[in-house]
């Protein structure tokens, strides 16, 4: 493996396990000058308005009964505290992957493990090569480390795990990182709600089945000069069954869809053993970064 095929495998992990919990949760990136995004999958993840986005810029407050609902959905989400998750994202030509696991949700952050199989994009490819088709992800409220193959671990001193410090992750090149801590310790599923909540022509779609359970589908459009689709599905008891998230990034067409089930589901997530884990930054460092 040479310096740059190893920092690009260590950058390519770092955006696929954010862009899978941004995926079972929500994006949060803003768009950049280019036409790209930032935020935790870098400057090709989610198109998602950014939080921080300029009062001006943002369209009225959503009111009357819709508001009122969709805040009832918010609130119950988010409440609930953890839930199991599927979800899947396909990222133009760059990646797509599947996710499923569990995460829970509180003030201190996001806690969970993810199971994250790449389907395809050269992402995949590259992974592939380096004899990684699928892996874990743990996420805890100040990190996430995810587990690679014994082809790659055999590279960095034997060593499975790489842990990516959010703090660490905000001084990836080109701004690809700002704001990355505030928005893993902010993501959750509820954070779709918050996205139709600002869009200006969000819209009760009707009822549907889902997965076998009655559900109420709302849409909507989000975003200023990159728009976003928004599309929810909640059930009687207010709680989120389905988003989906689309949008465009540098690569192509960006497609975000995200089951949920098993809502207040007991989740952990434990640090991986000191010994086997590579630190993210010493490994960018080593590597000549």
């Amino acid at each position: 493996m040479t310096d740059t095929t190893a920092r690009r495998t260590v950058v390519s992990v770092a955006m696929s396990a954010a862009l899978a919990c941004a995926t079972a949760c929500t994006g949060s990136g803003g768009s950049d000058d280019s036409g790209g995004t930032t935020g935790p999958s870098g400057p090709t993840g989610s198109t998602a308005p950014s939080a921080s986005a300029a009062p001006s810029s943002r369209p009225p407050a959503l009111t009357g009964a819709s508001a009122d609902a969709l805040r009832a959905v918010e609130r119950a989400t988010g409440r609930a505290g953890s839930a199991r998750v599927e979800s899947t994202t396909v990222m133009g030509r760059e990646l797509s992957l599947e996710a499923v696991g569990a995460l829970g949700w509180d003030d201190d952050g996001l806690t969970g493990t993810l199971t994250i199989t790449y389907t395809g994009g050269t992402t995949a490819e590259t992974m592939r090569r380096l004899g990684t088709t699928a892996m874990e992800a743990r996420y805890l409220p100040d990190a996430y480390y995810a587990r690679m193959g014994d082809e790659f671990a055999e590279r960095v001193g034997g060593r499975h795990w790489i842990k990516y410090v959010y703090e660490d992750l905000e001084d990836l090149g080109g701004g690809a990182g700002a704001g990355f801590a505030d928005q893993m310790r902010n993501t959750t599923p509820n954070q779709a709600v918050k996205l139709l909540l600002s869009a200006g022509d969000v819209r009760r779609v009707g009822a549907e089945t889902t997965r076998g359970r009655r559900t109420t589908h709302w849409s909507g459009t989000v975003g200023g000069a990159t728009e976003q689709t928004v599309d929810i599905w909640v059930d009687d008891r207010n709680l989120l069954v389905k988003k989906v998230e689309r949008g465009r990034t540098k690569t192509g067409e960006l497609t975000q869809t995200a089951y949920y089930s098993d809502y207040g589901v007991p989740v952990s997530a434990a640090r991986p053993p000191a010994a086997d884990t590579a630190d993210f930054k010493e490994l960018l460092a080593s590597q000549g970064s």
